[in-house]
């Protein structure tokens, strides 16, 4: 069974720094691609950023210049380097990984808040 474990939220002050981690487990077919998604109260799941596994990366226009994606894939794992925060980036961070063939999973969850 396809696990996904994330790790990392916490309460920050606006300007500082997260980092998340993700890692995928339970399948031995290849990720074609990983990423974060977030989901604020009261609004839709947005993406936040994805990589593929050639190591291209797309990146909501929000956190452009902000946000860095990297991923492992020795380690199944992947990360979302988050720096200079602000109270509007505070949600929930869902990880999602597509392993195209076994199908496409989500992880549970991690809180991310931004104080002012």
């Amino acid at each position: 069974q396809v696990q996904l474990v994330e790790s990392g939220g916490d309460l920050v002050q606006s300007g500082g720094s997260l980092r998340l981690s993700c890692a995928a487990s339970g399948s031995s077919y290849p990720i074609y691609a990983m990423g974060w998604y977030r989901q604020a109260p009261g609004k839709q799941r947005e993406l936040v950023a994805i990589i593929r596994r050639g190591g291209s990366a797309n990146y909501a226009d929000s956190v452009k210049g902000r946000f860095t994606i990297s991923r492992d894939s020795a380690k199944n794992t992947v990360y979302l380097q988050m720096d200079s925060l602000k109270p509007e980036d505070t949600a929930v961070y869902y990880c999602n990984a597509d392993f195209v063939v076994a199908g496409e999973y989500w992880g549970q969850g991690t809180q991310v808040t931004v104080s002012s």
